[in-house]
């Protein structure tokens, strides 16, 4: 896992201890979030109850196998919204993939009726934006008001 620095900081006699926003690697520092969304093919409401809480399981498993952090992720019937922090040399199309490809897998090969329906669960289309660091807290609220709607 990244290096996560962290700042003393003292004000009014107290010490508070910050997780600053970058991360390390022995050759770079950075802060790389992206807002990645996705939705199961036919853009069916097939993401409910068993299936959205193992695809939540699912994601995280596979986010700490790539060793990329899932700040954020809520799970609609029809879509996915994801913010996630990786390292310089993870692309967002890497990323996509392989959260893509091993929670297609592993769905298909818990929930068998999704096979008769999904031989291939997800659409081969993502949308991908890069957050900085202004924008962060914004793009964490909107993806906890997705249910809210």
């Amino acid at each position: 896992m990244p290096k996560i620095f962290l700042a003393l900081i003292v004000f009014c006699d107290k010490v508070y201890i910050m997780k600053k926003r970058w991360n390390s690697s022995r050759k770079a520092i950075y802060n790389i979030g992206y807002h990645i969304i996705w939705c199961p093919k036919y853009r069916r409401k097939i993401l409910v109850n068993a299936i959205e809480k193992r695809l939540k399981e699912l994601l995280l498993i596979k986010a700490y196998e790539i060793n990329i952090e899932i700040e954020t992720m809520e799970v609609m019937p029809d879509h996915i919204h994801i913010f996630a922090k990786c390292r310089p040399t993870h692309s967002p199309s890497y990323v996509v993939q392989q959260l893509k490809g091993y929670t297609s897998k592993k769905l298909i090969e818990e929930f068998l009726w999704l096979y008769d329906n999904f031989p291939s669960l997800w659409t081969r289309s993502y949308y991908c934006e890069s957050i900085g660091h202004i924008s962060e807290k914004t793009l964490k609220q909107y993806i906890m008001d997705q249910k809210k709607r």
